[in-house]
């Protein structure tokens, strides 16, 4: 259960990060919303590390459903914009998908 905490802060400071590269070349906000988005994609990737994975790959993988999770939450309360039902099935969909990445090792035979 750890490891979705680990990932949902991953994806809040990758989306921050992000967000602030957003402001500055799509709605021409100063250059120094850079500083504190280069420190949230530098936190958001130590984060990612935290997550118990015997392979980044898979940690990765993994984490691309969680990211999806935040970004629709992000777009709710960030930009005050409505999801669509369909957004919320891939989001139910991806969140399976991630699960099933990572605790798939758990329950599979050597």
């Amino acid at each position: 259960m750890l490891n979705y905490l680990w990932f949902f802060l991953a994806a809040l400071f990758e989306i921050a990060g992000c967000y602030t590269f957003w402001l500055w070349l799509r709605l021409g906000k100063s250059a120094w919303w850079l500083a504190p988005g280069l420190l949230s994609l530098t936190l958001f990737a130590l984060l990612l590390t935290r997550v118990e994975a015997a392979y980044a790959g898979r940690a990765y993988a993994a984490y691309g459903g969680i990211y999806i999770v935040a970004s629709l939450l992000w777009l709710m309360l960030i930009e005050r914009t409505r999801p669509l039902a369909s957004d919320w099935l891939g989001v139910a969909l991806c969140v399976l998908g991630a699960s099933i990445v990572l605790l798939g090792p758990r329950f599979s035979q050597p």
